[in-house]
């Protein structure tokens, strides 16, 4: 395989660009004889970082630019991207015979805001409303097309990407401080916090309304989790098989040559399986010459099992240290996911056989319980359904009076607190933000703008956004956004865009999350004090025992995780790369000098996988800010 990455200038994506003017200004021209709005508009190709066709659409008071084609009637102008799909046949009707921004606009001046009561699919979308003067904006309900905002003092801009507005705004040496928290929180930056100060991102099933009298998100859907069970499991794991077979079918596009992600798991096995069942074609996985990180034995295994051809490609150390400041600098934003890397590298492969689509396995976790972390909560349900008086007068005491010197005792006290940390702040009990004080970490000038409350102030609203869930569900959905529409879907579709390749999620097909829904708590995980993890994606794998190979059923979960802390350990260009890379970090003024060092010594010392995880964050971060602004820019982080 080729190992060159192209750097050519935009990236094979759908995108969308709009700006609404607050008030129509009057035309002052410039030296070339254009007023300043209008030269603007005629430089909106040049923000959009894709290699498919442009259409633009503008007027003295809004600008339009998208890679569909812009719908305008009565004054209405719409445009959407994506794959949607229309739950009223009139809707469906225009969208074929029309495309779907004519049904978008129509569905707005039948049904105004409601219109996103019978939208579903994948899409982004843009509305301007020039009698109303205002904008409407949503992203679809497992926000699969992101969406980023602001607002100025003239105007409201929407955007695919980040560095549309900002490059606009020429606000790309501008950082946001709470963004680089939030980035070192969650080795990514979620919704609806940003890089750029000033700009926002929906988060999943979001809309916004930029009018003179409102301007703030909503939440337009919600998910209703059902705990009584219908009929049996048995009637599920039919409805599930179907399910799956009809994402698929409507994943796979007319006239695009298709194949599948493959790691060798649950998900991409059921992904590749459909896929041959309905005739598609090759798989694709990537392998590492690391012990406990290589799955490319289950990979070949369902091949085998399916009959598919299968592609395989091992990334090596060298393929990081040559692809990572390209990829790190390509994110709009920081982004700390490792595994982007074997992502890009399986799409590459997948570009270079001459694939059109791939379709990736993302999301039966995350629907169907199989996460460890899951699990793991299930242990602390024994404790805390003793009494409050008992366990707070009686039993902590008691254990407070003994050392920590023993192990038995320090994991009684451990299990106690976190047990008594209430979800979802529990689950980031090892969080490096939480293993070290953020003043250890930061430079004290970086925090005074910080909140290092917000993570977990943002978390608790989408865990608690759902009506009567039980633990298990909000889990769920707080993974929908912050796992999968802030980390996963980013990294797979970005990873897809820069090689070259469209991609597809059939897991998250609204079918498929709808029947996830409907399956109790008690069947998505199976509790068991004996082993924590053997219960997980319960019915799942019953559904589908006797269907994929038993092998897949019962391993663990593991994915693409990169090797990369075990590398840096013995290849030495690696080494460098990080080393100098975080040294180079300390002229930023975000992190102390003496936290720096000692991350590197925590490494070289310590938990090589654990460890490496935060060098490679952190060195994730010098790569993308390198490439983004000067060393002296930092002056102006807001």
């Amino acid at each position: 395989m080729n190992k060159s990455i192209k750097t050519a200038p935009g990236l094979l994506s759908e995108c969308l660009y709009g700006v609404l003017l607050k008030k129509p200004q009057s035309k002052t021209p410039t030296h070339d004889g254009t007023d300043d709005f209008s030269r603007q508009c005629s430089s909106l190709k040049d923000h959009l970082s894709t290699t498919l066709s442009l259409y633009t659409q503008r007027s003295d008071s809004f600008a339009l630019c998208s890679t569909t084609s812009v719908c305008s009637d009565n004054d209405i102008h719409a445009v959407i991207i994506g794959q949607p799909r229309w739950t009223q046949q009139e809707l469906t009707t225009i969208a074929q015979k029309s495309g779907h921004s004519t049904a978008l606009s129509h569905a707005y001046q039948q049904m105004g805001n409601s219109l996103l009561t019978v939208l579903e699919g994948n899409f982004s979308f843009v509305i301007i409303d020039q009698k109303k003067n205002t904008l409407l904006s949503a992203v679809d309900r497992m926000g699969k097309f992101p969406l980023y905002f602001a607002e100025t003092d003239q105007e409201f801009i929407v955007a695919s990407h980040a560095g549309m507005i900002a490059e606009k705004e020429n606000t790309l040496k501008d950082i946001s401080r709470q963004g680089i928290y939030n980035y070192i929180y969650f080795h990514m930056i979620p919704a609806p916090q940003t890089a750029y100060p000033g700009i926002q991102k929906l988060q999943a099933a979001h809309s916004i309304l930029f009018s003179h009298t409102s301007s703030a998100p909503e939440r337009y859907w919600t998910p209703t989790f059902t705990e009584t069970p219908e009929h049996n499991m048995s009637g599920y794991a039919g409805e599930l098989k179907r399910a799956l077979g009809n994402a698929v079918q409507r994943a796979l596009q007319t006239g695009s040559k298709t194949g599948a992600f493959l790691s060798g798991g649950l998900d991409s096995s059921t992904v590749a399986g459909i896929l041959a069942e309905q005739g598609g074609g090759p798989v694709f996985s990537i392998g590492f010459s690391a012990e406990g990180y290589d799955e490319m034995a289950y990979a070949r295994l369902t091949a085998k099992h399916f009959g598919l051809e299968l592609n395989e490609y091992y990334v090596t150390p060298e393929d990081v240290v040559a692809a990572l400041p390209t990829i790190a600098a390509s994110y709009d934003e920081p982004f700390g996911n490792s595994s982007a890397l074997p992502a890009y590298f399986c799409a590459k492969m997948a570009s270079e056989y001459g694939i059109d689509t791939l379709l990736a396995g993302d999301g039966g976790d995350e629907l169907f319980a199989g996460n460890e972390r899951y699990a793991k909560q299930s242990l602390f349900e024994p404790y805390l359904r003793i009494p409050d008086g008992v366990r707070h007068s009686a039993i902590e005491p008691m254990l407070s009076c003994f050392p920590d010197a023993t192990p038995i005792v320090s994991k009684m006290k451990s299990y106690v607190r976190q047990a008594n940390t209430p979800l979802p702040g529990r689950l980031h009990t090892y969080n490096f933000l939480h293993q070290f004080d953020p003043s250890d970490l930061f430079e004290s000038d970086f925090l005074i703008d910080v909140d290092p409350r917000q993570p977990g102030k943002n978390q608790e609203a989408v865990f608690h956004a759902p009506d009567e869930a039980t633990h298990l569900n909000r889990m769920l959905y707080l993974d929908w956004q912050y796992t999968l529409a802030d980390n996963d879907l980013r990294k797979v579709s970005h990873m897809c865009a820069l090689a070259g390749v469209n991609v597809q999620y059939p897991m998250l097909d609204d079918e498929v999350v709808a029947l996830s829904c409907r399956i109790p708590s008690r069947w998505k995980l199976k509790n068991s004090l004996m082993n924590s993890n053997s219960g997980l994606r319960h019915f799942y794998k019953q559904a589908l025992t006797g269907w994929l190979p038993q092998e897949t059923i019962d391993k663990r979960k593991q994915g693409f995780g990169l090797p990369f802390g075990v590398w840096m350990r013995t290849h030495k260009p690696l080494q460098e790369l990080a080393y100098d890379s975080l040294n180079n970090l300390k002229r930023h003024g975000i992190f102390r000098s003496d936290f720096i060092d000692r991350a590197i010594r925590l490494h070289r010392e310590g938990h090589a996988a654990y460890y490496g995880e935060l060098v490679w964050v952190l060195m994730v971060l010098e790569l993308w800010l390198s490439q983004h602004q000067q060393p002296s820019a930092m002056e102006r982080v807001a």
